[in-house]
């Protein structure tokens, strides 16, 4: 009887945990979520996946519109890229890739037009920071909207990290030469998006 008793009260105990568990994981989704933005506007995986030209996007306190897709695929991995445009003029992406939280990974990259930096070195400096090389490929991509590029062909990279969070990419689709991007990793949550009216 006593070891049915332990038994019993050592299953209670497991059971708060995992429901103390999930309330504060809640709480802590519900307060990372950005204020005063109606649920329909805030990110899903689903969401960041299917942009469209003519959907709108705020990242932090910036708004951008969706210009043109470029989507990628490398063997059996596949991800986004997203060209957005803002009133400063200075060419942004948001790349989205990975199945599912956690392992979506979404980040805004900045175009660096002016670098003169070249991807091969296993270390690079730009910008005050050392970035690390974290892999190189080819994929096929397919474009949609206003991208500048054909509608299908091939894009080759290096990507490099520096800390957890900082990213430096390295792209040249076809046969043009490099265009160097530097990344921020986002929060999901610093995402908001508003898309078109069109029934998707």
């Amino acid at each position: 009887m006593d070891g049915s008793l332990t038994y019993l009260m050592a299953a209670v105990v497991v059971l708060i945990v995992v429901v103390l568990v999930f309330v504060v994981r809640a709480r802590r989704r519900a307060a990372a979520r950005p204020t005063g933005v109606p649920p329909a506007a805030r990110p899903t995986l689903d969401g960041a996946h299917r942009l469209a030209p003519g959907d709108r996007v705020r990242i932090g306190q910036r708004e951008y519109v969706v210009s043109g897709t470029i989507r990628l695929v490398e063997g059996d991995w596949s991800w986004v890229q997203h060209l957005l445009d803002d009133a400063s003029g200075t060419p942004h992406r948001l790349s989205v890739e990975g199945d599912g939280d956690p392992e979506l990974e979404l980040v805004l990259w900045t175009a660096e037009p002016g670098a003169t930096v070249t991807p091969g070195a296993p270390t690079i400096d730009l910008g005050g920071l050392r970035y690390t090389w974290a892999e190189t490929g080819q994929a096929r991509y397919t474009a949609t909207g206003e991208t500048g590029l054909p509608p299908a062909g091939t894009m080759r990279y290096h990507d490099y990290q520096s800390g957890p969070n900082a990213r430096l990419s390295f792209e040249a689709y076809g046969e043009e030469g490099w265009r160097v991007a530097r990344g921020d990793l986002l929060d999901p949550a610093d995402l908001a998006i508003r898309p078109t009216d069109d029934g998707r």
